[in-house]
């Protein structure tokens, strides 16, 4: 296989979560991910830095991805919050939606990796508080909105993954509008 195939990192990102599921996560080593998805060890070790963050891949695009969105955006902090959430929840195709049910399982099934991705989540709704200070808005306003969307992002993705009817776009906006709904009754 060519050195940089496109698609690498994906290939990885697919054989750790096989493996995982299969063997474990403790059992489950670099080179056995490399192998699996036809590359050197060093090849992995230029993606990612170790076997957890192969299960967290991205986290660092999206981060920024929502807090420019925030800052560009028009309207209220929700609305900007809503774009920002919707843009990211927009770059995951249907065909991930499996492997990503699968990668949940194993991030699950592990303190370390469930310690981890509640990191990702807070790292997420900081980077939606963090675009909407930079846009002037009130701090409680901001923290507000943005937990509100990283909420709404978590529950979209997780009736994704167990299969509810929709794109992640689409379960995320619904999401998104039960809890517009629900914090206009508080």
């Amino acid at each position: 296989m060519a050195r940089w195939e496109p698609g690498t990192r994906v290939r990885l990102v697919d054989a750790a979560v096989e493996l995982f599921a299969r063997d474990g996560y403790e059992a489950t080593t670099v080179a056995q991910i490399a192998a699996l998805a036809g590359v050197s060890k060093m090849t992995f070790f230029r993606h990612f830095t170790d076997k957890r963050e192969v299960l967290f891949a991205g986290q660092a695009q999206f981060e920024l991805e929502m807090r420019e969105t925030v800052v560009g955006a028009e309207g209220s902090a929700f609305e900007a919050v809503c774009s920002a959430v919707l843009a990211v929840a927009s770059t995951f195709p249907e065909e991930r939606r499996e492997p990503s049910a699968r990668l949940e399982a194993v991030v699950r099934s592990h303190a370390d990796l469930l310690e981890r991705s509640a990191f990702k989540q807070a790292a997420l709704t900081q980077a939606l508080e963090e675009g909407l200070l930079e846009r002037g808005v009130a701090p409680a306003t901001a923290g507000l909105a943005a937990d509100l969307g990283g909420r709404a992002l978590h529950e979209g993705f997780a009736r994704w993954q167990r299969g509810d009817a929709g794109s992640l776009t689409e379960l995320t906006r619904s999401a998104l509008d039960e809890l517009r709904e629900a914090a206009g009754r508080l």
